[in-house]
């Protein structure tokens, strides 16, 4: 067994170095967002014990929401149903809204805990308490105390649904002689694209240990009877069934002003935020918009007009987990992020739902799946969201064509959570 790390090593003196210096910032961000609040017993590996259990415990880490729903398919395939499968899966998330939406997703079958920070003490503690024979880390989140600490223990760690941006490689390659050790450390990687696998390779991971398995967003589910949740959604909201409906989904900063400014009047607009810290900021951008928090039986957020009022043909989604359900009753989705610079957000589920959809020439992210959509026929790419909106909205034929290329195309891509699942189960072995 390798000598342990001494207290306080490098990384931890560089940690402790970096937040002092972002504290007045990060402060500022964590009261404004009101992360605060945040579980920071968890964050420094103060997870309770999990219980005996006689089969191999899996622990699957998913950063924020994408990752953490797109790993669904291979949760239900390690964990079996309702968690009684041949392995234990515990979800490990690092946001509020991942842990919210694990939670969600997997809670009471499956353990969720938060991921702790980098520093050596969290993690050992975190890992006696987790105690996993396999740690399988979603997209990327390769952090060196953290793969040390497994190494030390024998704990293989394999990076699945891998995704290495160009963005992200540009960093990660300036600071290769730091990191590379910890890439090297990966048992195995499933990588979405032969592009990401070369760069993996390219940051210290064996080739040997390189598989290509497409994205597991491809298999994602939808959420059960999103149609009907849909339906609800939109007579509470006062959605005009006569009119077209055009849901901005997973928006981003500027996107929203977009959508608003170039709104037609004979269309109604419904807009979707990535992010729960700026439902406020998106909702002072139109005062009397019409808003999901304010439906009935549900609380208002503080400061939302209650009074019954809201521009006609203008929705605010602004309660968690309901994008699914907003996009399935859209004429032509718009996918947000995709046009602020910003990388894109995922478009396999308005693909999947049968919905016409518009994407943003900034969907660096998700490259490969728009690509693989255009060509299939079930999106279009446009400079501004009315341009490609207006267009389809005009042609009746073009929008009936995109409707039944999406679910097509999708189910053309499959087989990534089985290559997936296979790269967790012979560490196992």
């Amino acid at each position: 067994m390798s000598r342990p790390t001494p207290l306080p090593n490098l990384l931890d003196a560089a940690y402790a170095a970096g937040l002092l210096l972002t504290s007045p910032v990060l402060a500022f961000r964590l009261l404004r967002t009101g992360k605060w609040r945040s579980d920071w017993r968890g964050r420094f590996g103060h997870t309770p014990p999990l219980p005996a259990d006689p089969r191999p415990t899996v622990l699957l880490h998913g950063v924020s929401v994408g990752e953490v729903a797109a790993a669904e398919p291979l949760v239900r395939a390690l964990g079996g149903p309702a968690g009684r499968g041949p392995c234990r899966v515990v979800v490990s998330t690092t946001t509020e809204t991942g842990t919210r939406r694990a939670e969600a997703l997997y809670g009471p079958s499956y353990r969720v805990v938060r991921y702790p920070l980098d520093f050596r003490r969290s993690v050992e503690r975190f890992l006696d308490r987790v105690r996993p024979d396999v740690v399988a880390l979603l997209e990327l989140e390769v952090w060196p105390n953290f793969t040390a600490a497994c190494r030390r223990r024998g704990i293989p760690v394999v990076v699945v649904n891998g995704r290495l941006s160009e963005r992200s490689f540009r960093g990660y390659r300036r600071l290769r002689s730091i990191l590379a050790p910890s890439f090297g450390r990966l048992a195995a990687v499933a990588a979405q694209t032969r592009e990401y696998a070369d760069r993996f390779q390219s940051m210290g991971v064996a080739e040997d240990r390189i598989v290509v398995a497409d994205s597991m967003k491809w298999e994602a589910p939808l959420p059960p009877d999103v149609r009907e949740a849909g339906r609800r959604l939109g007579e509470e909201l006062g959605v005009d069934p006569t009119l077209p409906l055009v849901v901005g989904v997973s928006t981003g900063p500027g996107e929203e002003e977009l959508l608003l400014a170039g709104r037609p009047p004979e269309v109604q607009l419904m807009v979707v935020p990535r992010k729960p810290e700026r439902f406020q900021e998106v909702a002072r951008l139109a005062p009397w918009v019409r808003r999901s928090a304010t439906r009935p039986g549900e609380a208002p957020e503080a400061g939302t007009d209650t009074g019954g009022h809201g521009e006609a043909g203008l929705f605010l989604v602004d309660t968690m987990g309901e994008a699914e359900a907003a996009t399935s009753i859209a004429d032509v989705v718009v996918v947000g992020r995709s046009f602020n610079g910003l990388g894109g957000s995922n478009p396999v589920p308005p693909a999947l739902l049968g919905k016409a959809t518009v994407i943003g020439p900034d969907h660096a992210n998700f490259r490969e799946m728009v690509h693989a959509l255009e060509e299939g026929g079930a999106v279009a790419l446009a400079e501004h969201p009315w341009t490609g909106v207006t267009r389809i909205l005009t042609d009746e034929s073009l929008r009936r064509s995109m409707e039944e290329a999406g679910p097509r195309t999708v189910s053309s891509h499959t087989g990534a959570t089985a290559k997936n699942v296979e790269v967790v189960r012979r560490q196992l072995r």
